[in-house]
């Protein structure tokens, strides 16, 4: 994959995840708000363990979606610095394939499994 093509997949790919990440933002933050207002209303200790549930859930798939906006941001780095596309371990070409589902992968197959498999 060219550089400049790269570029505009990462690019689109940022933009994408930006608007995710400010939608479930905000309606986190709503959901805040509607608990506070709740809480002076009797709850059964089992709406109570939903809604904390609901919350975790959210805040984890808040964090989930900044981690893969800094994979772009540090992806469009090696863009910059003319590395994209080459394992960082091996320096081997990622293929086109895997680029294509993964824009931001920093691994050829056989490093990123062995990543997931040494990760904690």
């Amino acid at each position: 994959m060219d550089a400049k093509a790269a570029r505009t997949r990462l690019e689109a790919e940022r933009e994408r995840l930006s608007t995710t990440l400010a939608t479930l933002e905000a309606d986190a933050e709503a959901q805040k708000e509607s608990l506070q207002e709740l809480s002076v209303v009797d709850e059964h200790q089992g709406d109570l363990g939903t809604e904390t549930f609901e919350r975790e859930k959210d805040l984890s798939i808040i964090e989930s979606v900044q981690a893969s906006l800094e994979d772009i941001d540090r992806a469009l780095r090696r863009v910059d610095a003319g590395s994209y596309g080459a394992c960082e371990v091996c320096d081997k070409p990622i293929g086109k394939d895997r680029l294509d589902a993964v824009p931001a992968a920093r691994f050829c197959v056989e490093h990123q499994a062995e990543m997931e498999r040494a990760a904690p």
